[in-house]
C-alpha cells in the first residue's frame, strides 16, 4: 500500500527511524544480560527485554517500508476549497451539530484532536469540496450521513503534530 504523506512525515519518519537504529545495541545488551539470570521459562526480565528489542525491530520495519513505498503529496490547495492541513468547520444538520476538524495524513491520524485521515470515509467526502456544500459521508453501504461546511481555514503542514505511534 502506498500512503500519501507529506515531506515533513517523511522526515518525521527518518528522524524517529535513526533514533531507533541507535537504540539497537542497547536494547541487545540487556537481552544478553537478562539472558544471564537464569531459567528462561521463568525469567521475566528477559521476557519483558526480548519484547522491547523485538518492538523495536518491528517499528522500524514499519517505518522503512513506509518510506520506501510513500507518495509525496503536496499540501497547498486552492482557496476555497478543502485541502490537506485545512481546518475545516461543518454542521451535522441531522444532530444539529457544528464541530471543527483537521484534515491530515494517515500518519497524523487523531480524532481525538479532531486531527482526521484525508483516507478516511470522512475525509474523502471533504477533500476537494466547498464552502456552503452539503456532502455525504458514506462509511459503509448501510450508514451515511450529510455534513454542510461552513468555513474552510487554510492550513500547511505542521512539524509540531506528531506522526502516530502505533
Amino acid at each position: 500500500m502506498h500512503d500519501k504523506l507529506t515531506k515533513i512525515d517523511i522526515q518525521q519518519m527518518e528522524q524517529e527511524l535513526e533514533e531507533r537504529r541507535r537504540r539497537i545495541p542497547a536494547l541487545r545488551e540487556e537481552v544478553k544480560r537478562t539472558r544471564e539470570y537464569g531459567d528462561l521459562s521463568e525469567n521475566d526480565e528477559y521476557r519483558c527485554a526480548k519484547r522491547e528489542y523485538n518492538a523495536n525491530k518491528s517499528r522500524i520495519r514499519y517505518l522503512e517500508n513506509m518510506i520506501d513505498t510513500a507518495i509525496i503529496v503536496e499540501t497547498d490547495s486552492r482557496e476555497g476549497v478543502v485541502g490537506l492541513f485545512d481546518r475545516v468547520k461543518i454542521y451535522y444538520p441531522e444532530d444539529d451539530e457544528y464541530r471543527e476538524i483537521r484534515l491530515v495524513t494517515t500518519l497524523r491520524n487523531d480524532v481525538f484532536k479532531d486531527c482526521i485521515s484525508q483516507d478516511s470515509p470522512f475525509g474523502k467526502a471533504l477533500m476537494g469540496k466547498k464552502v456552503g456544500q452539503t456532502v455525504t459521508v458514506r462509511v459503509n453501504d448501510a450508514v451515511s450521513y450529510p455534513v454542510k461546511i461552513l468555513e474552510i481555514i487554510k492550513g500547511e503542514d505542521d512539524p509540531d503534530l506528531p506522526i502516530s505511534t502505533y
